[in-house]
């Protein structure tokens, strides 16, 4: 899976911040509702409009950006 067909930043999508593509959902805020303890069907519920594989493509981004500092 290469996340970069799922996630893209553009300053003019909420400033800039790494965004689920063609949505306004955040990297950050997937992020923080998994460290709160949300599952992927919660995330679903919550977000319908979520693409499949997103939160996978989001956690695979989070591991490279960590890999890398």
């Amino acid at each position: 899976m290469n996340y970069r067909d799922y996630i893209s930043a553009d300053y003019r999508v909420m400033l800039g911040k790494p965004v689920l593509t063609g949505t306004r959902l955040s990297v950050e805020l997937i992020l923080r509702k998994l460290a709160e303890g949300a599952t992927f069907d919660d995330l679903t519920r919550m977000y319908p409009d979520l693409p499949t594989g997103s939160i996978q493509a989001i956690l695979q981004y989070a591991a490279d950006l960590v890999e890398n500092e």
